[in-house]
C-alpha cells in the first residue's frame, strides 16, 4: 500500500464534500468565481461528479466531490480523487456530510488500487496524491482495512494457473507465519484416511491434489471463532460441464477462501481476544476419468451419505466436510463464506450478498453493522419448507434440490445439516466480484461483507 496519508496540512489543497441537497448552501459560502466555475462545469453535487477549481497561477485552488442524494452510497467517494488527482497534499474542508472519517480515508486508499501483476506497462505513481486524515479518522484502522481488502482482491483476481490449491495454501502459510499462527494441511489421499471424503471426491480429478488447510491462532482459553471458506480454485462444473461463457470468471470461485483469509488477517492484526480457527478446503473441480459423477453416492465426514445431483454444485460438498470439522468443537461463533450459487445473484444482484442465520438477535446485529459501515448484506430465511426438496430415495440427502427455485436457500439448508453443535452459525453466499466499476471498486475481485463481519467480531469480543 502506498504512503498516502499525511499529517501536515500546511499547504494542502482543500477538498469539499458536497451532497446534492446541500449544494446551494455550499455554493452560498463560496466566492463568486467558485460558484461560476461550478455552474460552467455543471457541477451539482451529484454522485460520481468531481470538479477541480483552478487558481490564477494554474495550480489547484480546491476540489469538490459530489455525494449525490444518498451520501453513503457508493461508499468510497474520495476514491475518484486519489485515482485522478496530481501529486500533492489534500485536506477535507468543512462539513463531512455525515460520512465516517475512517471510511473516507479507506476510500482514498482504495482509489489507488490496481491489479497489475501480469502487465509490463502499468505506470507507477512514485508520488501519489496524499490525504490529510480527517478529524476522527483512525489511520491504523484504515490502513489495516485497505491492506486486507487489497489482499482479498489480489487473491481473487489472480488466474487459476497462478492460484491453484498449492498457491492458496502458500498464501495461507504466509499469513500464519506472519502472525505466529499454527497451520496444518492434509493433502491428496490423506484426506481419505483422515475422513474428508467429500473434499477428496471433488478435487481428485485435478492435476493439483485437493487439500484441507487448517490454521489456529490465539489463546486456547479465549472464545472460539471459526471461519470456513470455499476454496474452489477453478470450477469447470465437473462432468456437468459449464458453458464457456459461464466458466470465464471461475477463477473467483475461491472467493470465500480469500475472504476468510482477509478477515483472519484483520482479526490477528487487531489482536482481538479470540481463539481463531480458519478452515479452507482447497480444490479444483476438474474433468477426468476419475471425476465424481452425477448419481454417485458419497460418504461425508459427519456420516450422512450424499447423492450427487449435479457436479457443478461442488462447493457445498467441500464445505460440508469443512463445516463438520469446525462443528466438532462447537465454536462460540462459526462463519462460512462461499461464492456458492447463481440463485443468490438472481435474487439480490452482484452488490448485495445474502446471509443466513437462525439466531434472530445475531442476524439483527449483522444487519445493523452492515448498514452502519456501508458494507451491504441482506438476510434470507433458512425456510424449513424447502428442506424436503433435498430428499433422496437412495441416500440420506441429495445435495441439490429437485426444484429450480430458491437455490440459495436450499444450498444453505444443505449446509445447515452439517452444523449441529455450534450455538451461532452464519453462512454468506457472496459474489466476490465487481462487474461494473465504481469509485474505489474497479471491475474484478471484491471483498463483500468483510468489514461488517470484522466489526461484528470486534463488537462481540474486543
Amino acid at each position: 500500500m502506498l504512503d498516502i496519508f499525511s499529517e501536515d496540512s500546511t499547504k494542502a489543497v482543500p477538498v469539499w464534500l458536497v451532497s446534492a441537497a446541500a449544494f446551494d448552501a455550499w455554493g452560498a459560502d463560496q466566492p463568486q468565481v467558485v460558484r461560476a466555475w461550478a455552474k460552467t462545469c455543471r457541477f451539482h453535487g451529484l454522485s460520481g461528479q468531481w470538479l477541480r477549481f483552478p487558481a490564477v497561477d494554474g495550480s489547484l485552488s480546491g476540489v469538490a466531490v459530489g455525494l449525490g442524494a444518498e451520501p453513503n452510497w457508493p461508499p468510497y467517494p474520495l476514491a475518484t480523487l486519489s485515482a485522478n488527482l496530481p501529486a500533492g497534499t489534500y485536506a477535507l474542508t468543512g462539513d463531512l456530510a455525515g460520512c465516517d472519517p475512517t471510511l473516507l480515508a479507506l476510500g482514498w486508499a482504495l482509489g489507488t488500487y490496481r491489479f497489475g501483476r501480469f502487465k509490463a506497462d502499468v505506470p507507477e505513481r512514485e508520488t501519489p496524491a496524499r490525504l490529510v486524515l480527517p478529524e476522527g479518522a483512525d489511520a491504523g484502522e484504515a490502513s489495516r482495512l485497505a491492506s486486507a481488502i487489497v489482499w482479498v482482491r489480489d487473491l481473487i483476481n489472480t488466474p487459476a494457473n497462478h492460484m491453484g490449491p498449492a498457491e492458496l495454501e502458500s498464501a495461507a502459510r504466509t499469513l500464519a507465519e506472519e502472525n505466529g499462527a499454527e497451520i496444518k494441511v492434509i493433502t491428496g489421499d490423506d484426506l481419505l484416511t483422515q475422513n474428508f471424503p467429500l473434499v477428496h471426491a471433488v478435487g481428485r480429478a485435478a492435476a493439483a491434489p485437493p487439500r484441507l488447510i487448517d490454521i489456529t491462532w490465539g489463546s486456547s482459553s479465549a472464545p472460539k471463532v471459526t471461519l470456513v471458506g470455499k476454496g474452489v480454485c477453478f470450477d469447470t462444473g465437473g462432468l456437468n460441464l459449464k458453458l464457456g461463457n459461464m466458466m470465464d470468471l471461475m477463477k473467483k470461485d475461491m472467493g470465500g477462501a480469500a475472504h476468510v483469509l482477509g478477515l483472519a488477517r484483520l482479526i490477528m492484526e487487531a489482536e482481538i481476544n479470540v481463539r481463531l480457527r480458519i478452515i479452507i478446503p482447497a480444490v479444483e473441480n476438474a474433468v477426468g476419468g476419475n471425476a465424481f459423477r452425477p448419481g454417485d453416492i458419497l460418504a461425508s465426514r459427519q456420516g450422512q451419505t450424499v447423492e450427487i445431483g449435479n457436479t457443478d454444485a461442488e462447493g457445498r460438498l467441500i464445505l460440508a466436510d469443512a463445516l463438520a470439522l469446525a462443528d466438532e468443537e462447537a465454536p462460540d461463533l462459526l462463519i462460512d463464506m462461499a461464492t456458492l450459487t447463481g440463485a443468490a445473484r438472481a435474487a439480490l444482484g452482484p452488490d448485495l450478498p445474502p446471509f443466513y442465520c437462525d439466531d434472530d438477535a445475531l442476524a439483527a446485529q449483522i444487519s445493523m453493522l452492515a448498514e452502519s459501515c456501508i458494507d451491504p448484506l441482506w438476510r434470507l430465511p433458512l425456510w424449513p419448507g424447502y428442506d424436503a426438496g433435498l430428499a433422496s430415495k437412495i441416500a440420506d440427502v441429495n445435495h441439490v434440490s429437485d426444484s429450480a427455485m430458491a437455490g440459495s436457500i436450499t444450498a444453505a439448508l444443505f449446509l445447515k445439516r452439517f452444523v449441529t453443535r455450534s450455538p451461532a452459525w452464519i453462512h454468506l453466499d457472496i459474489y466476490a466480484w465487481t462487474p461494473k466499476a465504481r469509485p474505489g471498486q474497479p471491475v474484478g475481485g471484491e471483498a463483500q461483507g468483510l468489514r461488517a463481519l470484522y466489526n461484528l467480531i470486534r463488537q462481540r469480543y474486543a
